[in-house]
């Protein structure tokens, strides 16, 4: 398990690897992705506007003026039970599961490069975590761009569920897995790279040797290229699942006819990068922060115990 570094770490809660250890990092995983996506509920309404109604909402200020006037300020935190408990179940799976499948994986593919093992470990971990999510994305789509459908989780799951059965909380699980397994995949391995340059060539000391805040500062500009790295990559599955929750489309082959091949890249792009970059940052930054006050080390590398089973 490695010698606990005293003065960095501190006393450990748990030691890496074990139940308890995986344990903290899902409640870490949920506590950092369900309140950042909560803080940034009212961008993420505009987002879904701009996706299912482009011609309306076609600038982020004119946008928000438009929302302001014809629905009020309230509509800007429309769907944000969608967002907390959502992005929260699904974050939990999706960083409790990585680290998870990143040890089990260490050393079932011994002969492979880390890439391997970071791109199958978080696509590993996504599907679940977008199975756990997709009811919620559902709900929310609809009570965002749909004012009279519902208020929110609790009236729209049932009322979801009546209509549309159990396949309406799935109609948009192929889409978003389009979407999220390849900005978990890039995301995952942009971020552990990243933290590796930065101590190799920028720092150029080993984590270890580094004070608990310049182990916190690499983890969030690694998480701010990952998320911009990822979100680009993600957009157009991002656009159909927007378009599909909405009823805008009935399939995804649809879906992309009706927008457009060069939109499917180009729509809600800058209202996506100005979301997801500091999303992804705050959250490995609370992520971590965790960690590091149950005394483990930051995220980022095939430390100690998985580098020795490749």
């Amino acid at each position: 398990m490695g010698e606990m570094k005293v003065g960095v770490e501190g006393k450990r809660l748990f030691e890496e690897f074990s139940a308890g250890y995986y344990g903290l990092c899902t409640v870490g995983g949920m506590l950092s992705a369900g309140t950042t996506h909560l803080a940034i509920t009212p961008l993420d309404v505009l987002k879904v506007h701009m996706q299912v109604n482009p011609v309306k909402y076609h600038s982020i200020s004119s946008g928000f003026s438009t929302l302001w006037k014809e629905q009020g300020p309230s509509s800007l935190w429309r769907g944000w039970s969608g967002k907390f408990f959502g992005y929260g179940v699904q974050g939990g799976c999706k960083f409790g599961l990585y680290e998870y499948f990143k040890k089990l994986y260490s050393g079932v593919l011994v002969d492979q490069n880390k890439s391997t093992i970071f791109f199958v470990s978080s696509a590993s971990a996504q599907v679940f975590a977008d199975v756990a999510l997709c009811p919620f994305e559902a709900v929310k789509v609809r009570v965002q761009t749909q004012p009279h459908f519902a208020k929110g989780l609790a009236d729209g799951f049932p009322k979801l569920y009546a209509s549309e059965g159990l396949s309406g909380f799935y109609r948009g699980l192929y889409p978003l897995w389009g979407r999220n397994l390849p900005f978990s995949m890039v995301m995952f391995t942009t971020f552990e790279h990243s933290v590796d340059y930065i101590y190799c060539h920028v720092i150029q000391r080993r984590k270890e040797d580094c004070s608990r805040a310049q182990q916190l500062g690499v983890t969030c500009l690694a998480g701010y290229a990952a998320g911009a790295v990822g979100t680009i990559l993600s957009n157009p599955a991002d656009n159909i699942v927007s378009t599909l929750n909405n009823r805008k489309a009935e399939t995804v082959r649809q879906a992309v006819k009706d927008i457009g091949l060069v939109n499917l890249f180009t729509r809600s792009l800058p209202i996506r990068m100005t979301l997801v970059g500091p999303v992804v940052t705050m959250q490995w930054f609370f992520y971590d922060t965790i960690k590091v006050l149950s005394g483990l080390p930051t995220s980022g590398g095939l430390r100690r115990g998985l580098e020795e089973a490749i």
